[in-house]
């Protein structure tokens, strides 16, 4: 009852997701050393991982833990903060779910501490997560082929800030197995993309490692984990590979290494080796507005004085994009130019009158540090872009991609806008591609392959901002060339085709026609 009370009621300051009994053992089997091997757990919380050992038959184990009303009824605890712990043994075994919170969100205490351990400052800094140190000081205290098996995020594992932490781990060992769970729901109140991983110090390295993921979103149970363990069980939706090892300086790439050849040669036929003209060189991103409380400003068929119709704007959102076109739009309000609340009871009153109802939690949105009228949007970041009278592309800010291929870039007429769940693409000024032979590069497989690899991806969402989209390879047109302008000419004539009659013949020539481009 304790443990359920700790769980539900206190502040969860330290990160703590207590395993699961399942995943616990479902880890211990993965260990490869014998019961008078020396153990550690660097964070046990309630001991989970203690019991299933014991159990086991292990005996030399040592476990720290920095809550003081956890795991009481083992007596080989430590109640002591691993990271600031000077630890002078070392280990054949360290296993456990290390703590994961980002910087922004530890307590003083914790952010005290960070500041002055000196594996931090030399290998992090306020962009990491608590969850680094703990990987990295369990490296450091492991014995020479010593085997590290943790159950944490997926996100480190190709996240820019986690750079240092990926190179330190590929200088002192290896990578022997991971299990990638997606966004199976494993722990309690934590939606995240989880992964269970096998690491061995050493300074010998196989060519290979496994990979094993799992891509439905269901609860475990023992008997799923069991098929996911057995390495003769096929099912759907576990896929299993061999990847190679990683390297330095790279990202962690999760999928087939087919697949990796895949991405390597579009890279290639977009440029020479790695130095590919990208979409940020031929467009401007942003994402879109912001209003804080969409339904308070969303018009349906509300009679309108001319003051009042002068002030609406034409919105499309992610739920209305679909490949090379959208849906539907949405009339909003549009008011931020309104002085008073004065001035918008008596000239604008269906406005006013459509604000009443929303107007308390219209006041309670977010500021942005200064006062924001309730009939104001809260945030017109890249407005000035948005109200070019130029043609765009619209792309949801975040879709999902565990039950579809494809990614939806929506040709947009001039005069739409987006709210903050779709991204904005415009070809820059300069730029002599047309938008729809950009439309169509971007709805091609090939940029669907790369991006859920390679761009912004948690789980089974990948994020379209602008950073990532920015980094897209792009094909550009050598316009010396006759075949590559015919080429362009007739791609921009069948997506214009498509995006008129949704005839799907047409997108079947526009790929074959990228397969020319990017052989």
């Amino acid at each position: 009852m304790k443990s359920k009370y700790l769980e539900e009621n206190r502040k969860n300051k330290y990160g703590q997701y207590f395993t699961p009994q399942m995943v616990a053992e479902f880890m211990v089997d993965l260990v490869g050393v014998d019961t008078d091997a020396k153990v550690l757990e660097p964070s046990c919380g309630e001991g989970v991982f203690l019991k299933v050992l014991q159990n086991r038959g292990y005996t030399n184990l040592t476990a720290y833990e920095i809550d003081k009303e956890l795991g009481n009824q083992f007596d080989c605890i430590r109640y002591a903060s691993f990271i600031s712990s000077h630890v002078e043994e070392t280990f054949d075994l360290i296993i456990g779910n290390p703590p994961y919170i980002r910087w922004k969100n530890l307590e003083p205490e914790l952010k005290e501490e960070l500041s002055d351990n000196s594996l931090w400052n030399q290998y992090f800094n306020s962009l990491c997560d608590y969850l680094y140190i703990f990987i990295l000081k369990s490296i450091e205290v492991l014995n020479e082929n010593g085997q590290l098996i943790f159950i944490c995020p997926e996100y480190w594992m190709n996240t820019t800030h986690s750079i240092t932490l990926r190179n330190y781990m590929i200088d002192k060992g290896y990578f022997e197995k991971i299990y990638h769970f997606n966004e199976t729901p494993i722990f309690k109140n934590a939606a995240v993309s989880v992964v269970i991983f096998k690491y061995i110090k050493s300074d010998k390295k196989p060519k290979n490692l496994h990979v094993v993921r799992y891509y439905k979103h269901k609860p475990l149970s023992n008997q799923l984990l069991r098929m996911i363990q057995d390495n003769s069980h096929t099912d759907a939706d576990i896929a299993r590979f061999t990847v190679p090892q990683f390297e330095k300086d790279k990202r962690w790439l999760l999928t087939h290494e087919e697949e990796i050849k895949q991405m390597e040669a579009f890279e290639q036929s977009c440029g020479l080796g790695n130095a590919y003209p990208t979409l940020g060189d031929i467009c401007e991103i942003g994402n879109g507005m912001v209003s804080g409380l969409d339904k308070a400003f969303q018009l349906e068929d509300q009679a309108l004085n001319d003051k009042e119709a002068a002030k609406t704007i034409e919105v499309i959102k992610a739920k209305h994009l679909v490949p090379f076109f959208y849906t539907q739009t949405t009339k909003y309000i549009f008011s931020n130019d309104v002085k008073t609340e004065c001035e918008l009871k008596t000239e604008y009153p269906h406005f006013y009158q459509a604000f009443m109802p929303y107007k308390e939690k219209l006041e309670s949105r977010y500021q942005y540090n200064r006062y924001i009228p309730y009939w104001e949007w809260v945030l017109l970041r890249n407005f000035p872009l948005f109200s070019r009278k130029t043609p765009r592309i619209f792309v949801p800010c975040k879709e999902r991609i565990s039950n579809k291929d494809f990614f939806r870039f929506a040709y947009v007429p001039s005069g739409i806008y987006p709210t903050q769940d779709v991204t904005a693409i415009f070809p820059r000024k300069e730029t002599k591609e047309s938008i729809f032979f950009i439309l169509a590069f971007l709805n091609n497989h090939r940029v669907f392959t790369w991006l859920k690899n390679k761009g912004i991806v948690k789980g089974n969402i990948v994020e379209f901002s602008e950073t990532p989209l920015a980094s897209v390879p792009f094909r550009r047109i050598d316009w010396e060339n006759p075949e590559e302008v015919r080429i362009h000419n007739t791609i921009v004539r069948h997506a214009k085709a498509y995006i008129e009659q949704q005839d799907k013949s047409f997108l079947d020539r526009i790929n074959a026609l990228i397969d020319r481009l990017l052989v």
